[in-house]
């Protein structure tokens, strides 16, 4: 009796020979279609990718674009503004684009006037002609973007909206957190820790008309509703990105309602909060939520300023933007679990160290 055990059968993965032969097409046929080159007539198209299907045929597209040397040129948009959470946001971008240049990637960040909509929709416009494959945008949600986008989309450019969406627009992806439930969680967190019922509460925002400052207004106003119904929210306070404009917002405010319980800031200008909280809040009355890890808002978690801050990953937010566009302009699939960015919750007493 032969005690050998029996050799193993290799298989044979498919190949585009093997679809070409199955769907009764030339080679040139299959590789129009696989790459969605114009061309190919619907029906035929339709039995390359059912024969593509019966097959099992999975694409190597590392493999396909080393062999063509396909290289990708990304453009991350961003407003100009100098806040600490865009020079971090800039940075995480830096280092995540460096480490995708070794993957046949360029990424580059490219700014436009905050809040200009004109000059956002220009710059998009052209970045076809520049040779862009990819962009990742964080910009008002306006008209003249939301035009702009449609544009890049019929120019064949993968387009994610990046911080910040834009659900009516025609982008392919959102990268950021959940704004509405970072709202929520920030109303949720202030009214257990103000002490009274009745409280009056002031919100500071950098702009209404970016989604996310939109949103996060939007889930905290449901909750305060729903859950502390005694609290008054005061209307927003619009820093327009500038530090010292929102401390002297804020510091009218204090001085026309001295009996501010509360304060929710949305995000940016946060140096200005801090710095006028400090001074004119020695005592530490009033219970503060506010929004990004930056070296401010750490150090006003450590002394007491701030109560709570709600935070987002720069690092994977900027990896997964680039991954996003990558598997779009290759027609593949992401994992959505992968690019899920999550709500974080640092107080005092869990601050990651700092770097």
């Amino acid at each position: 009796m032969d005690s050998r055990l029996p050799r193993e059968v290799e298989v044979s993965r498919p190949t585009v020979n093997d679809i070409a032969r199955e769907a009764g097409v030339s080679l040139a046929t299959v590789d129009r279609v696989m790459n969605a080159r114009p061309g190919v007539r619907e029906k035929t198209a339709r039995r390359v990718n059912e024969a593509i299907e019966r097959l099992g045929y999975v694409r190597d597209v590392a493999a396909a674009n080393l062999a063509r040397r396909r290289a990708y040129r990304l453009a991350f948009v961003l407003p100009d503004s100098r806040t600490a959470f865009m020079t971090a946001l800039r940075t995480a971008i830096e280092h995540a684009a460096a480490v995708a240049a070794h993957d046949r990637t360029r990424a580059e960040i490219l700014t436009v006037p905050a809040f200009d909509s004109t000059a956002y929709a220009r710059l998009l416009d052209g970045l076809p002609q520049e040779g862009f494959d990819g962009v990742a945008l964080m910009a008002p949600e306006t008209p003249q973007v939301r035009d702009a986008i449609r544009r890049l989309g019929e120019a064949g450019l993968a387009v994610v909206a990046f911080v910040s969406d834009q659900p009516q627009a025609a982008r392919d992806r959102f990268v950021g957190i959940d704004n509405i439930a970072a709202g929520r969680t920030a109303g949720m967190l202030l009214g257990r820790f103000v002490r009274r019922a009745d409280a009056i509460v002031l919100v500071v925002a950098g702009s209404m008309m970016s989604r996310d400052h939109m949103e996060r207004r939007l889930g905290f106003d449901r909750v305060v509703l729903e859950r502390f119904p005694g609290f008054r929210v005061l209307p927003s306070l619009e820093g327009r990105d500038d530090s010292e404009s929102l401390a002297r917002l804020l510091s009218a405010a204090l001085d026309a309602q001295p009996r501010i319980d509360a304060v929710y800031s949305l995000g940016a200008g946060q140096r200005g909060l801090i710095e006028t909280l400090r001074r004119r809040d020695p005592q530490r009355r009033l219970t503060v939520v506010a929004h990004e890890l930056t070296p401010a808002t750490r150090g006003a978690l450590e002394d007491g300023t701030i109560d709570a801050v709600i935070t987002q990953d720069v690092g994977h937010m900027a990896r997964s933007a680039l991954r996003v566009l990558r598997a779009k302009i290759d027609a593949m699939p992401i994992d959505p679990g992968q690019e899920q960015i999550r709500i974080e919750i640092l107080l005092r007493e869990n601050l990651p160290p700092p770097g």
